[in-house]
């Protein structure tokens, strides 16, 4: 890809150890989308602009088209089919916060992301907390209303 040698990276990705052998400077999400087959991160727009391929890499909601590999060469790793996000995953599906479901996947790790923030500073979520938490990741198909709707109904267990 950029012309450097293939090294191996070992990095827990949603709990399970996985190593894949690529270039130093692979974008994350072509590593986790091409070589381990989890496809449920997007590329939105390349540039770090959009959200749509957020993961967390040790609990840090990052934008895994803009961090080469080697940057999580020993580090966590979860995206939108790893554990602890069912409920965010039920509250987007119950309250219709996903539409085309490009910027879905980036939605909801921004989500959990913004639910654990909650938790660790003792604040109740909040529409104006989500919309906050939100703002980074871009929606073509609707008006948020319902995106707002899921993230809070996720964060108070509300879902339908």
């Amino acid at each position: 890809m950029n012309g450097a040698p293939d090294t191996s990276f070992t990095f827990t990705v949603n709990g399970e150890s996985r190593t894949a052998r690529c270039a130093p400077l692979a974008r994350l999400l072509d590593v986790l989308r091409e070589d381990l087959r989890l496809t449920g991160s997007k590329e939105g727009c390349g540039e770090g602009e959009c959200g749509a391929c957020t993961v967390l890499v040790d609990g840090v909601a990052v934008n895994s088209c803009l961090v080469p590999v080697c940057q999580v060469d020993g580090a966590a790793v979860a995206t939108v089919e790893g554990p602890g996000l069912e409920a965010v995953r039920e509250a987007f599906l119950a309250e219709g916060g996903a539409q085309c479901g490009i910027c879905t996947p980036g939605m909801i790790v921004m989500t959990k992301a913004w639910m654990d923030e909650c938790e660790r500073a003792g604040r109740a979520p909040t529409a104006e907390g989500a919309r906050k938490a939100l703002a980074g990741n871009l929606c073509r198909c609707t008006g948020y209303g319902k995106i707002i709707a899921s993230a809070v109904a996720a964060a108070r267990g509300e879902s339908r």
